[in-house]
C-alpha cells in the first residue's frame, strides 16, 4: 500500500505565517497527526506533497521513511497526486490522506481500505449543511457515479446532504492513466483529484463509500476558530480515554493534554490543569486544580498542591508539593519530600523526607536525607559567569533567610542560624552563625515631618 499526504495548501484564513499543517493540536502539528496514523497503517511508501512553507514543513516532520514531493505550482488535488506517482509503489492500493485533516482514525481508514478492494473506495459522511463541500452523486441503483465539486454543481446537486470527505482509496496501476487524464476545465481551474471517481465507473469498477464512526474524524482545519474547534473535540476524546481507563477528572472538559499522559490507578486530576511532552502519574497521585506538568514523572501518592508548575523534573514516592511551586530541569525529588509555596527547585537533588515548605530557591545543589531548608533560603549558584554546586548533607538545619554562596558545603547535622550568609564549608553537628552584630540605640528618633512643609521641600 502507498500513502500519500497532501501539505502543500497555504491556509489564507488562519491569517498566520505558519504553514497550516504546522499549526498544533493537543501539542503537535496537524500533519504530525495524518504522519502517525499513517505510519500505523504500515505502508510500503509514505509520500508527503508539500508546497507553501515547504522548508519549515520538512524540517517539522522529515524523517527516513518519509518521500517529500514539491507542487509548484498548485493546481488542485489531482495534480498534487500525480506528482508523487514517481515515488510510488506500482502495485497495490494508493490511499489519499490531508495533512489539515488530524483526527482520522486507523480503524476508519482500514475499512476504506478493505473497501477499495477490486476498485475505488471513498470516506463520505452525510452533513446537515453541505455547504462548501464535494456531492457525492448517485446513479437510480443507488451506486456512486460520480462527484461534483460545489462549484460545479447544479441546484439539484446541491442538495444533496451526502458529502466527500477527500480520501480516498485507489488502484495505484490504473492511477497513473486516470490522472494523465484530468482536465482543468472547471470552475476553479483546477485538476480534481475526484473526477477519477467517474473514470472508474466507466472502466467498469466497483467505487464504494465508506463512513467514518465520528463525523469529527474528517472535519479539517481552514481558520482559527475551526483548530480550535478540533482541539476541544480532540481533548474531549483523551479525557474519556483516561476516564475508561479509571482516572478521576474533576471536569473532562477542563483538562489539556499537549502530548503523552500516562496514569496509574486511582489518580485524580482537578481542573484546568496541561499536561505536555510525557508525563506519568502513577498510583494514586492527585493533581490540583491549575498546574502545569511538561516531561515530568510523579510518584505514587504524591499530592501535587494548585498552581503547581514542573517542567523536566521527577518527583518520588508520597511526595507533598505547592500549591505555587516550580520544579525546573533536573529537579529530582525522592520519596516523601515537601517542597511548599513560592519554592523554586533546580537541577538539583533532594534525598528522602528533607522540606522546603515556604519562599526559597534551590539550584545547583545536592541536598540529603532530613535537611529543613528555612523560609527565604536561597543557594547563590551563580557567580555571572559560572554555576556553582550547592551540597547540604543529612540532617541539616538551614535556617531562615539564609544564602548559600556556592560551592559550599553543609556537613552532616550542621545547623545554620537564621540570616547566615554561608561563604564557607560548615563543618558537621555544629552551628554556624554570620550576621552582623546586633545594637540599639537608646532615646533614637525617628525623623518627623516639619508642619506646614510640603513633601517636595523637605531639605531646602
Amino acid at each position: 500500500m502507498n500513502i500519500v499526504i497532501l501539505a502543500a495548501g497555504q491556509g489564507k484564513r488562519m491569517y498566520s505565517d505558519r504553514p497550516k499543517v504546522l499549526h498544533s493540536l493537543a501539542g503537535k502539528a496537524l500533519a504530525a497527526h495524518v504522519v502517525d496514523t499513517a505510519r500505523a497503517l504500515s505502508p510500503r511508501r509514505l509520500c508527503i506533497v508539500y508546497g507553501h512553507g515547504g522548508d519549515a514543513v520538512r524540517a517539522a516532520l522529515d524523517a527516513p521513511d518519509l518521500s517529500w514531493v514539491l507542487q509548484e505550482p498548485q493546481l488542485g488535488t489531482g495534480h498534487a497526486v500525480r506528482q508523487a506517482l514517481p515515488f510510488l509503489d506500482g502495485q497495490g492500493t494508493t490511499l489519499v490522506l490531508y495533512g489539515d485533516v488530524p483526527l482520522i482514525r486507523v480503524e476508519t481508514l482500514q475499512r476504506l481500505i478493505h473497501a477499495a478492494t477490486g476498485g475505488v473506495a471513498v470516506l463520505t459522511v452525510e452533513l446537515a449543511d453541505a455547504q462548501g463541500y464535494g456531492r457525492i452523486v448517485r446513479d437510480s441503483a443507488g451506486s456512486i457515479a460520480r462527484i461534483v465539486e460545489q462549484k460545479d454543481a447544479s441546484a439539484e446537486e446541491r442538495s444533496i446532504r451526502e458529502i466527500n470527505t477527500g480520501i480516498m482509496a485507489l488502484p495505484t496501476e490504473r492511477l497513473g492513466e486516470w490522472l494523465g487524464r484530468l482536465s482543468s476545465d472547471n470552475a476553479q481551474r483546477e485538476y480534481y483529484l475526484t473526477d477519477v471517481v467517474g473514470m472508474a465507473v466507466e472502466a467498469g469498477l466497483p467505487v464504494r463509500a465508506a463512513r467514518p464512526e465520528h463525523e469529527w474524524e474528517v472535519l479539517g482545519v481552514n481558520s482559527q476558530a475551526q483548530l480550535a474547534e478540533l482541539e476541544r473535540i480532540a481533548q474531549r476524546a483523551l479525557a474519556e480515554k483516561l476516564m475508561e481507563q479509571g482516572v478521576r477528572l474533576a471536569d473532562p472538559a477542563r483538562i489539556d493534554v499537549r502530548g503523552e499522559l500516562r496514569c496509574g490507578r486511582d489518580v485524580a486530576i482537578d481542573v484546568n490543569c496541561v499536561f505536555e511532552g510525557r508525563v506519568v502519574l502513577d498510583d494514586a497521585v492527585e493533581i490540583g486544580p491549575n498546574c502545569i506538568l511538561k516531561d515530568a514523572r510523579i510518584g505514587a501518592g504524591t499530592r501535587l498542591a494548585a498552581f503547581t508548575h514542573i517542567e523536566d523534573a521527577a518527583v518520588g514516592v508520597g511526595g507533598r508539593i505547592g500549591p505555587f511551586a516550580r520544579l525546573r530541569p533536573g529537579a529530582e525529588l525522592a520519596e516523601d519530600v515537601h517542597v511548599g509555596n513560592f519554592v523554586e527547585i533546580k537541577k538539583s537533588t533532594i534525598a528522602a523526607h528533607s522540606k522546603a515548605n515556604h519562599l526559597a530557591y534551590i539550584g545547583d545543589a545536592t541536598i540529603g536525607r532530613r535537611v529543613n531548608i528555612g523560609a527565604g533560603t536561597i543557594t547563590c549558584n551563580y557567580d555571572g559567569a559560572n554555576k556553582h554546586r550547592t551540597v547540604i548533607e543529612d540532617d541539616a538545619f538551614i535556617g531562615s533567610d539564609t544564602q548559600l554562596v556556592a560551592p559550599v558545603t553543609v556537613g552532616r547535622g550542621a545547623t545554620l542560624g537564621a540570616g547566615t550568609t554561608l561563604t564557607k564549608d560548615a563543618p558537621p553537628d555544629s552551628l554556624t552563625v554570620s550576621r552582623v552584630k546586633q545594637a540599639s540605640i537608646p532615646g533614637w528618633k525617628r525623623p518627623v515631618k516639619f508642619r506646614g512643609q510640603k513633601t517636595e521641600d523637605r531639605g531646602q
